[in-house]
């Protein structure tokens, strides 16, 4: 069990005109947890994570960072989160050092501060060989490193983080888990999008799904896959793959007897990607909120 609640959203709603895009999230991520946050394309991840951040007005709803009702846009609290981005905001015909440089100044860091800060991210990221390079030039996992370290710089205790992995190759994205859980390692309180169930699964203390702007369920990976059943029988029905889910390995065992004999029938643990599935649906819906690009 991690510590206090340091950011808590009740009744969160945000509408573009017509459409909601966010109805009425509520939750509570706790001081030095891992936070993920899932849902399908459409479903609120990116809008939510704006009004947590105060980067964009919530239509109704309030928010809460380390006990402070935020009250708007420039509240003096958004100078203890961190934030990237899943469209990465660097300035990319400038070096690295620059970036950094500028997001320091942008905080009013006294320069000395910021160069002891920036020696000691810089260090943590591996980032030393590319401080005189051109953003433009580097890869996108590097590039991630870069805007965490932009981010990090005025030492912040909680850090978001939308989609930091979308795109990146194998490689990449486990170099950015193994940075992820040091930050976490810490101190820092970590709140990630992310549309990959393997890497909530691997970093998440905790995970809430949501869909169509609303939360379907919350709780730790374990719980969600009990909530549907710890042992999963996948089978094919005229071509379509189905799956019953069971709380008892002597359950999934019969239901698999049961069934005609043939190839395809396998039983596996259940995992989180079985859980979003169930929660949010096997088949992809067009929503007209990708329109508001949320």
């Amino acid at each position: 069990m991690k510590g206090d609640t340091v950011v808590s959203a009740k009744g969160l709603v945000k509408r573009f005109g017509d459409v909601t895009a966010v109805d009425g999230i509520d939750l509570d991520i706790r001081e030095g947890e891992i936070f993920g946050f899932l849902g399908p394309n459409g479903a609120g991840k990116t809008t939510t994570i704006r009004m947590l951040t105060m980067m964009a007005p919530a239509t109704s709803g309030t928010v809460e960072i380390q006990g402070r009702t935020v009250s708007g846009l420039s509240d003096p609290v958004k100078e203890r989160i961190g934030i990237v981005q899943q469209h990465i905001a660097l300035d990319r015909d400038v070096t690295v050092r620059e970036n950094i440089r500028y997001h320091a100044i942008l905080h009013r860091i006294p320069a000395k501060e910021a160069g002891r800060r920036m020696e000691e991210l810089v260090g943590m990221m591996g980032l030393e060989p590319y401080l005189d390079r051109l953003v433009v030039n580097l890869s996108g996992g590097w590039k991630r490193r870069v805007a965490i370290v932009c981010a990090l710089v005025h030492d912040p205790s909680i850090l978001f983080l939308d989609e930091p992995t979308a795109g990146l190759d194998t490689q990449s994205r486990h170099m950015l888990w193994d940075l992820i859980c040091r930050l976490n390692s810490d101190g820092r309180t970590i709140f990630i999008t992310t549309h990959y169930m393997d890497e909530a699964e691997e970093l998440c203390d905790r995970t809430a799904i949501i869909d169509h702007g609303r939360t379907v369920c919350i709780g730790t990976p374990a719980e969600l896959m009990d909530s549907v059943g710890r042992w999963t029988v996948e089978y094919r029905d005229s071509g379509t793959k189905v799956c019953r889910y069971f709380p008892d390995w002597d359950g999934a065992i019969r239901f698999r007897d049961s069934l005609p004999a043939g190839p395809g029938v396998a039983i596996r643990a259940t995992s989180l990607e079985d859980v979003f599935l169930e929660m949010t649906g096997r088949d992809v819906q067009a929503t007209e909120e990708v329109r508001f690009r949320i």
